[in-house]
């Protein structure tokens, strides 16, 4: 077997002066993905990945499993126009779940089907979203992982394209008009209007007819706001109001506008202020019964809900209908307004810890009723209702064995059916799930679901700690086939509930962001301190895994803690932390995590930036890149620079800890199909199954 050695790198004395600092960047010739030197390094990056990855033995074994296990498929929650229902599902055999219709209890028909589109499986459904009377449907595709959407409209009955296609749509909510003849929607302006290098951003608002070109689209809001900045239309069912949502970047600072459309002026709407200029989050939507009903965690950082006369919605006017709550966080609610009822009903659900709850309430009032029975301690999805009202609401549930499934609720009964389960049948592994708490660095609680098999240790398991960790995404139950291949094959699958997320409401955001990121690294080194202190796991027997943000985190945790991994996946990374907001869609990221140019936060940046954090002759954990050459979100220039300075420092021999990088074209930062998923991640679970000592059968 041949030895194994790292491809050179030439090292740069390229040092800059950035505000008094002295910054070293000596791999940024690496940074130009089309120079002869990084197509040669990145060559003999493959070829060393395919020599070092053909000793990882359990790969088949995990691949076989993963297909296994995501042969449960998946269901979504229904969407109801009428009798006429749209829900997506995708069974064993499919690679990307497919939009069906169905009218009453007539056969269900495809309306669009990815794998039909695309048998290569590089098609991706983004979005979708049916006019109000269900006659059309607006549908947007991206190919190869991009996620460029193009916008198209079909005729649901006859599947004819009605309109579109529509390019730069990317991200796009779909507001139509009540009588389905228009839609306000957001598109990005073309690359020609654009300075270099900001062809990502520079989004607006328009008005399109259907049938009139592309081009003839009313301009509505957008010409002179941030180029970060997110829009987000919706229109009353009456089609009286539309509701403008403005965002910079990911920011959850929202602005808000109103304008009443009775007057006709579609093009011209008489936009009022609702909230301007204050760092709050915030979203709405005018209800059947005239009210303006407003999620907010404005003076409620674990979210409250409140009513005003959409007329004159100025904050002083906010009624609080359902208030904040002290341990849980507000996820969404329902309104149930339909006939039998004996009074209307708000159907509420909540985040407590980590885990989703759900509540019935006056409607009028916000008084709480009762509690709906769950399923499990999982998570719920987003709570749906008939758009005409009605007695009943639909929710999507998972948790760590229990494969999406979709739920009804029934307000005259008060009880929860299965609805839809997931499609296929599987096998699953016997595991014990718990949630944990533990103490981070500063004192703070910290809580952490484990997942581990069934029967009793024998010593110290091979773990996966798992974590993100930032930009309010909660990491909540949900069923992972990752994890209970893992789990099945032996070891301890752990996820933590860093602060960055909403887990705790925007304050446990909020001290994981900026000047306080340092808190997300310090709860995981905490985290993966607390199962070696618990006899979960050694240091020997530990890896670290995330991807994007929690790319970051890896690449943090094996910076600053290389002696508590044994291992570590880091994927879709962002890791040099000075130059991120120059590439991919970085600039959106600077409310996050700040900015470079700031002299202040230029020193939180270095402080924790992984590239910049790579110390000589350190015993790095083995630890593996996997980037995605079509990702338009996180530039994998990322993992070739940290990749070539941690393959020049680390003192651990590359035979028994060695620094690889995984390459994959014809996808991006999102979505994929399952054939793709199976192959990353049966190679990710044998890499960490090789360093880790887990042996499979």
């Amino acid at each position: 077997m041949r030895e194994l050695r790292y491809p050179r790198a030439e090292r740069l004395h390229l040092i800059e002066n950035l505000h008094g600092r002295e910054v070293g960047d000596p791999y940024r010739w690496l940074e130009d993905d089309e120079s002869t030197a990084t197509k040669e390094w990145a060559a003999a990056q493959d070829t060393l990945y395919a020599e070092a990855s053909g000793r990882y033995t359990a790969r088949d074994w995990f691949a076989g499993e993963l297909r296994s296990l995501l042969g449960a498929g998946a269901v979504g929650s229904p969407v109801w126009r009428g009798d006429r229902r749209f829900f997506v599902r995708r069974t064993a055999d499919q690679e990307h779940a497919v939009l069906y219709v169905r009218d009453g209890d007539g056969p269900e028909r495809v309306l669009v089907d990815p794998g039909a589109l695309d048998p290569g499986g590089l098609t991706t459904l983004d979005a979708w979203k049916p006019g109000p009377d269900g006659r059309l449907l607006a549908y947007q595709l991206s190919e190869g992982g991009d996620e460029e959407s193009v916008l198209r409209i079909v005729d649901v009955d006859s599947g004819d394209l009605v309109d579109g296609p529509v390019e730069r749509a990317r991200y796009s909510p779909i507001a139509w008009l009540p009588d389905s003849s228009a839609f306000y929607y957001v598109r990005r302006l073309p690359r020609e209007e654009v300075p270099e290098g900001e062809e990502g951003y520079h989004r607006r608002v328009y008005l399109h007819r259907l049938g009139r070109p592309v081009a003839e689209d009313v301009l509505i809001f957008g010409a002179d706001r941030d180029k970060t900045e997110y829009f987000s239309p919706s229109v009353s069912r009456d089609g009286r109001w539309l509701i403008l949502l403005a965002v910079r970047g990911t920011s959850s600072a929202t602005d808000m506008w109103i304008a009443d459309l009775s007057d006709g002026d579609l093009e011209r709407p008489r936009l009022v202020p609702v909230q301007e200029n204050v760092d709050a989050g915030l979203s709405a939507h005018v209800g059947r019964d005239g009210r303006l009903y407003l999620y907010t965690d404005r003076d409620a950082p674990r979210g409250r809900l409140c009513v005003t006369d959409p007329a004159d919605p100025r904050y002083e006017n906010w009624t609080t209908l359902v208030p904040e709550e002290p341990e849980a966080v507000l996820e969404d609610y329902a309104l149930l307004d339909g006939p039998g009822l004996e009074r209307p009903e708000l159907l509420v659900s909540h985040s407590r810890h980590a885990i989703s709850e759900v509540t019935q309430r006056d409607l009028l009032t916000g008084e709480i009723l009762g509690v709906v029975d769950m399923p499990g301690l999982g998570t719920v999805g987003a709570l749906s209702e008939r758009p005409e009202g009605g007695h009943e609401a639909w929710f999507g549930y998972t948790d760590n064995t229990h494969p999406s499934s979709v739920y009804r609720y029934d307000a005259l009964t008060g009880r929860v059916s299965v609805w839809a389960d997931a499609p296929g049948s599987i096998d699953l592994p016997d595991v014990k799930v718990e949630q944990v708490t533990y103490t981070s660095g500063d004192g703070t609680p910290v809580r952490m679901l484990v997942v581990s098999p069934a029967a009793p240790a024998q010593g110290p398991r091979p773990t996966i700690l798992y974590g993100y960790g930032g930009f309010r995404i909660s990491l909540t139950p949900a069923y992972s086939a990752v994890a209970l291949s893992w789990v099945r094959a032996g070891g301890v699958y752990a996820v933590a509930n860093l602060r960055g997320g909403l887990e705790e409401g925007e304050e446990w955001h909020r001290s994981g962001m900026l000047a306080h990121k340092q808190n997300v690294f310090d709860d995981c080194a905490a985290a993966a301190e607390h199962l070696v202190a618990t006899g979960v796991t050694a240091p020997d027997r530990l890896s670290v895994m995330g991807g994007s943000n929690g790319g970051l985190l890896v690449g943090a945790m094996v910076t600053q803690r290389p002696d508590l991994f044994a291992a570590a996946v880091c994927s879709a990374p962002l890791l040099d932390m000075v130059r991120y907001e120059r590439f991919g869609l970085g600039q959106l990221w600077n409310v996050e995590y700040g900015s470079a140019d700031d002299p202040e936060q230029l020193g939180w940046l270095l402080g924790y930036s992984p590239y910049h954090n790579v110390r000589e002759d350190t015993r790095y954990p083995a630890t593996l890149f996997t980037v995605f050459d079509n990702d338009t979100r996180v530039d994998p220039l990322h993992a070739r620079k940290l990749c070539a300075a941690m393959q020049e420092a680390t003192s651990a021999p590359v035979e028994e800890r060695p620094v690889l990088l995984r390459r994959e074209a014809e996808v991006g930062h999102s979505a994929r199909s399952v054939s793709r998923s199976v192959s990353l991640n049966s190679e990710q679970l044998a890499f960490l199954a090789h360093h880790l000592g887990l042996s499979v059968e």
